[in-house]
């Protein structure tokens, strides 16, 4: 049997219904059965070597301080500070909706919890604000796929251990362009709101706008203060604890609504860019003070629903592992049988010019993404495309972001857009529906690919500056 004819029964076990996960371990399964060369037990060996890595530990940590942060009821605080820094504008709860998904992309990583967490909260507002429920869905989509460019980013870890690339650097080359699509969608819902004459929805209050705006300074004076702290010789580890419990106790004199939501993404960029951490032990420390927030400050959780969210993440995890691990086997079989070599050679026959190559990996990618779940497709893509990239001398982190962007758009195509299913059910309104109200925000989503794809100094600016 052949490259050839394992990427066959790839296709066969897909196309009758197969889990993604299954049709590739069950392809490998039969290769291996069939070439009769490779022993059995390499498939064992090989999977369990894909997941036995110490960037993947980032996996749980990360689901889980999503979780949290869901149960915890950070995501009513994120909407009452969004909703007194913007809701005032014209289309207010536009405008807070993508607010709110940038703020809470800091936190969960994944566009899913976005749409299942805040989604649920924006839907309902917007519609009792007397906005159609069309309007409502197209933005929270829009704005979910946020979620997975802002660090921190599931599918940035997903991608960084199976391209061999800095996490750490992944993490900042999403921060410029997640800005730049919150930005662009802000822009589009501005554009409904006139045409539409949709009005403020919240009146114009400078004191509540003057409290939202101070929580932003305040967190980030927290990365100049630690400095300085570090500079009059106090211990890094000291100076963090000296300013984050300097603003813990503003936000007990002023009661902020989010600024320790605020601080999460902080913590986190602050930590890897200064070297305190790795982007795995970040997501264990943004998992514990997820815990603090929600056990200790906010008293929100209890031990009760802390169990179930830690059953859940485990659940959770167990899916996106044993896809890595099936794709571990798929993907090695595919480089010894030169599968990814021939994929390789008839690219750079068809043209060896990096801008059509990007263009044809994007057409690849958002076809890709309206199919198969974004994990599942990072791990089977980049074997084939990434040695591509390196031949063609594309920076692997551009791309990296470039792909993560196609796929997070693919959530919103049917048929398999699992953001689509979410916002379907949250808005109680049909599939069908929910996918015509979501094509007109595709516009910005598209326009933002095309820069970030081309413009490749927009992503790669942050990395190369603390890298």
């Amino acid at each position: 049997m052949t490259g050839g004819g394992m990427m066959a029964s790839f296709l066969a076990l897909m196309v009758s219904g197969v889990p993604v996960a299954m049709a590739m371990a069950g392809a490998a399964l039969i290769y291996v059965m069939l070439s009769g060369n490779i022993p059995d037990f390499v498939i064992i060996h090989r999977m369990y070597g894909g997941v036995d890595s110490f960037p993947l530990l980032a996996v749980p940590f990360f689901i889980w301080a999503g979780n949290l942060m869901n149960s915890a009821g950070i995501t009513n605080r994120i909407y009452n500070f969004a909703l007194a820094l913007v809701g005032w504008l014209k289309g207010g709860l536009g405008h807070v909706n993508v607010v709110g998904s940038m703020v809470f992309a800091g936190m969960s990583g994944t566009a899913i919890a976005d749409a299942a967490g805040l989604g649920t909260i924006e839907i309902k507002a917007m519609k009792d604000h007397g906005y159609s429920t069309e309007f409502a869905v197209g933005v929270t989509a829009a704005s979910a796929t946020v979620g997975p460019i802002i660090p921190p980013s599931l599918p940035f870890v997903i991608y960084g251990m199976m391209a061999g690339v800095s996490i750490g650097q992944l993490f900042l080359a999403g921060v410029i362009p997640g800005i730049l699509m919150g930005l662009a969608i802000m822009a589009t819902v501005s554009y409904f709101a006139h045409k539409r004459g949709y009005g403020r929805d919240v009146r114009f209050s400078a004191s509540k706008l003057a409290k939202a705006s101070l929580e932003v300074v305040l967190v980030a004076c927290v990365p100049g203060a630690i400095w300085a702290l570090w500079s009059l010789g106090i211990p890094g580890g000291w100076a963090a604890i000296l300013a984050f419990g300097l603003l813990l106790v503003f936000d007990r004199i002023f009661n902020f609504s989010a600024v320790m939501a605020l601080l999460t993404p902080v913590l986190l960029i602050g930590g890897m860019t200064m070297g305190v951490f790795t982007p795995t032990e970040g997501a264990i420390a943004a998992s514990m003070w997820a815990l603090f927030l929600g056990l200790f400050w906010y008293r929100t959780l209890d031990w009760r629903r802390l169990v179930k969210i830690t059953m859940d993440t485990i659940e959770t995890t167990a899916t996106v592992l044993f896809i890595v691990a099936a794709a571990s086997i798929f993907g090695w079989l595919l480089t010894v049988t030169r599968v990814t070599d021939a994929v390789a050679e008839w690219v750079l026959a068809f043209s060896s010019n990096p801008n059509v190559f990007l263009l044809l990996a994007n057409l690849l990618l958002l076809f890709v993404g309206c199919f198969l779940e974004p994990t599942a497709a990072i791990t089977l893509l980049v074997p084939i495309l990434v040695p591509i990239c390196q031949k063609l001398g594309i920076d692997l982190v551009h791309f990296g972001l470039v792909m993560v962007l196609n796929l997070m758009i693919g959530l919103l195509h049917p048929p398999m857009g699992t953001v689509l299913f979410v916002l379907s059910r949250v808005a109680k309104l049909s599939f069908e529906a929910t996918t015509v109200a979501i094509l007109p925000w595709l516009v910005p989503l598209l326009i933002m690919l095309g820069v970030c794809t081309y413009v490749p100094e927009i992503v790669l600016w942050l990395p190369r500056r603390f890298f």
